[in-house]
């Protein structure tokens, strides 16, 4: 998986189709990412002793393939590539070459 936590990535399928944000983790067995903002579901919290019922808003898991990754100087999304500098490898973006990390 080419996607790292921390990347800005942008949606490109789904019901939340051209929302952009951060990646807060990354499930690389399954496949999946979590992305704030993004995939936003409703989770109803049990009363118990000490807390009130509650509804909270949490982000859910969307597959990796779903997302791009958001390049900021051109404002689009960009597939990532990799390339060999002296002895280390480094992600770039395919659509204007430029090093990621």
């Amino acid at each position: 998986m080419r996607i790292k936590k921390d990347d800005t990535v942008i949606v490109i399928t789904g019901k939340d189709k051209g929302k952009h944000g951060k990646v807060l983790k990354v499930d690389r067995k399954s496949g999946r990412i979590i992305v704030e903002g993004v995939n936003v579901q409703t989770k109803h919290q049990k009363q118990t002793r000490q807390e009130r019922s509650d509804i909270k808003h949490q982000e859910g898991p969307i597959d990796a393939s779903n997302v791009l990754y958001y390049d900021s100087k051109t404002k689009t999304g960009s597939r990532i590539g990799y390339k060999v500098v002296g002895d280390e490898k480094v992600r770039i973006a395919k659509k204007t070459g430029a090093e990621i990390d």
